[in-house]
This record gives C-alpha cells, sequence and structure tokens, in this order.
C-alpha cells in the first residue's frame, strides 16, 4: 500500500472523526441550537437526548477513530447516519443537502478505511481479480 493511499485514508477518516467530535460535543453541552433543531426534526426539545445522543455519535466515532474497532465503529456510524437520513427523509428536507448529508459521511467513513486497512478492501474489491493483471 502507498503511503498516498494511506494518508489519503487517514485525511478522509480524520474529517469524518473531526466532525463528528464537533457534533457530538455539541449534542453533549447541549447547546440550544441543537435542542432547536432536534425539535425541528420532530423529536422533543429535551437536553437529555440531546446529550444520549451525543454519547452514541462519541461512542461511535472513537470505536472508528482506533484501528482494531475501525470497522466495527464504521458500521455504527452507518446505522447512525441512517437515522439522520430517516430523520430528515420524514420531515421532506432537501434532498442532496439535508437528507443525503448521512450519506456522504457514511460513503467518506467506509472511502478512508478502505484506503488505509487492506483488509476492508480485501472484503470490498471494487475491481475484479482479473483487472489486476
Amino acid at each position: 500500500m502507498s503511503k498516498s493511499r494511506r494518508g489519503a485514508g487517514y485525511v478522509m477518516s480524520g474529517v469524518v472523526i473531526a466532525f463528528m467530535l464537533l457534533d457530538a460535543g455539541m449534542k453533549l453541552v447541549p447547546l440550544d441550537v441543537v435542542i432547536k433543531a432536534t425539535a425541528e426534526l420532530g423529536y422533543p426539545p429535551s437536553p437529555e437526548l440531546a446529550r444520549a445522543l451525543g454519547a452514541v455519535a462519541l461512542v461511535c466515532t472513537a470505536l472508528y477513530a482506533f484501528p482494531r474497532t475501525a470497522v466495527l465503529g464504521a458500521i455504527l456510524l452507518t446505522a447512525y447516519m441512517g437515522g439522520t437520513v430517516a430523520a430528515h427523509l420524514r420531515i421532506g428536507n432537501p434532498l442532496f443537502t439535508h437528507m443525503l448529508f448521512g450519506v456522504y459521511l457514511a460513503v467518506l467513513a467506509w472511502g478512508g478505511l478502505y484506503l488505509r486497512d487492506t483488509r476492508v478492501e480485501a472484503l470490498l474489491p471494487l475491481r475484479s481479480p482479473s483487472a489486476e493483471g
């Protein structure tokens, strides 16, 4: 594996981790903007709910950040992002900016993991074995 490929994978993963830490931190505090956004998504405007979501996001992110548990973390982050897609779909938010943002983040998380971990590449071959020839 080339250094540039691995480096690109770590940069992609770092972007995901940084975003998720910011998101989790805002929910753990919880900021008023988080409570308001939660209510706009149709959930109770509850600091306890925001803190619970922040804790879940933080645990998923921590698992993703450590190489030994990164695949489990990516799976859990993907599930978390699926919840965000469902929430935005339910209230009819715009497709490309709101609804699919969780998909973009999950693709970035898996792309970063794919580029930095040969085991993930072996599980998800994006090219046929005959193309390597």
